[in-house]
């Protein structure tokens, strides 16, 4: 009758061993997917885009209409490439502050001539786009930091494209590529 308890407690501490074992390997496995998913996550989003919030008024009415917030997906593709071209809406570090991003619309490219208008609109003045620069303004003109007050921005500082409006539902689109009148 010993032999029969002691082999009993045997397989029941055998049991209890292998049932913890494999908790373990359980709560291991659930951890290594979830630390590949959030780095294969990352990488997407490094790579292709993410989401950002549009705020301000600098970009009406293209952006926060009757004082809605807009929600953009950003794409970082053509910056690596260098296909940003006039009347893209960009995202850039701003030259002001570098801890902020402004939104703007591409207006020249390098090698472009602008004719730039000071904000009380009474003067003018032709403005080369050297190499490496882009020429951005907002669509609220009047009420926008941009190149009318700083000047030409350097590529580098373009951090995405504005491709879609994702938020609120009604009002998706696809951006198109033009200057407005």
């Amino acid at each position: 009758m010993c032999d029969r308890r002691s082999a009993d407690r045997y397989f029941i501490r055998r049991l209890l061993i292998q049932s913890i074992a494999s908790i373990q390997m359980g709560v291991w496995c659930r951890v290594k997917n979830l630390l590949f998913g959030v780095a294969i996550g990352r990488t997407v989003i490094d790579t292709f885009g993410s989401v950002a919030r549009v705020d301000g008024i600098s970009m009406q009415p293209t952006f926060n209409p009757n004082t809605t917030v807009d929600f953009v997906l950003l794409s970082y593709i053509p910056v690596r490439f260098d296909s940003i071209k006039r009347g893209d809406i960009i995202v850039a570090i701003s030259p002001r502050n570098p801890n902020e991003t402004i939104i703007k619309r591409v207006i020249g490219v390098e090698g472009d001539v602008v004719v730039s208008k000071k904000k009380n609109n009474t003067s003018s003045t032709q403005r080369f786009i050297p190499r490496g620069h882009y020429w951005i303004e907002g669509d609220h003109k009047g009420h926008t930091f941009d190149s009318t007050s700083f000047g030409p921005i350097s590529k580098g500082l373009v951090v995405a494209k504005v491709s879609i409006i994702i938020w609120p539902p009604s009002r998706w689109q696809l951006l198109q590529s033009e200057i407005p009148k």
